[in-house]
């Protein structure tokens, strides 16, 4: 029984992460695809608990749904992309993301087919888990110490796509305000107080 409720979730999430995917790249609205970003993502780290790894699903909410998935909204958000600006380049572009898809399409469709109509390819190897570490200190063990550099790398990645969403929407507006530091400090004390003598009984007109 066990058994067939784990094969019926397995099939709904998988489902579910496909359709959210799909909606990601076909939805007219940016906020939507986002939205359904979320919701794939969801779905991911529900099918990393079936699989028994519940700290890869742990970060992949934290980091990419609490992280990486809001600032994207926020972005598009503050950035107003509209429909015409969204689907601009669909027309140039389509028949080289068709392309490009068919290909990716038919290399997974490869991989899975050769792996299922010829048993007799060994199976990767796969380093045993130490005995008495449990799986989030044996990710870390590998993570800061065969693949350091790459984790920095990762880190450096977020920090300039940060900074080029920032970078986005810093620009003027008539009628906002913006404050400027350096103006501020330059500043004397004539031109930022000003000394009002009231008389007793009255207020400032």
């Amino acid at each position: 029984m066990a058994e067939i409720i784990t094969g019926l979730a397995f099939y709904l999430f998988a489902a579910a992460t496909i359709a959210s995917a799909l909606m990601v790249v076909t939805s007219r609205n940016a906020v939507h695809s986002v939205l359904f970003l979320i919701l794939a993502f969801f779905s991911a780290s529900a099918l990393f608990v079936l699989r028994g790894a519940e700290f890869v699903a742990m970060i992949l909410v934290i980091v990419y749904v609490g992280a990486v998935a809001v600032l994207f909204l926020f972005v598009v958000m503050m950035l107003h992309v509209g429909e015409n600006r969204l689907f601009q380049g669909v027309k140039r572009f389509g028949v080289v993301g068709v392309l490009v898809g068919l290909a990716v399409l038919a290399e997974l469709v490869l991989v899975v087919t050769t792996r299922a109509f010829r048993p007799e390819n060994p199976a990767p190897a796969t380093n045993p888990q130490p005995e008495g570490v449990n799986v989030t200190e044996a990710l870390g063990q590998i993570l800061y110490t065969d693949y350091f550099l790459l984790f920095q790398m990762s880190g450096l990645v977020l920090l300039v796509a940060m900074i080029g969403a920032i970078t986005l929407t810093l620009r003027s507006r008539d009628g906002v305000k913006r404050q400027s530091i350096p103006q501020q400090i330059e500043r004397s004390r004539q031109e930022a107080v000003a000394l009002r003598k009231v008389e007793s009984g009255k207020g400032i007109g």
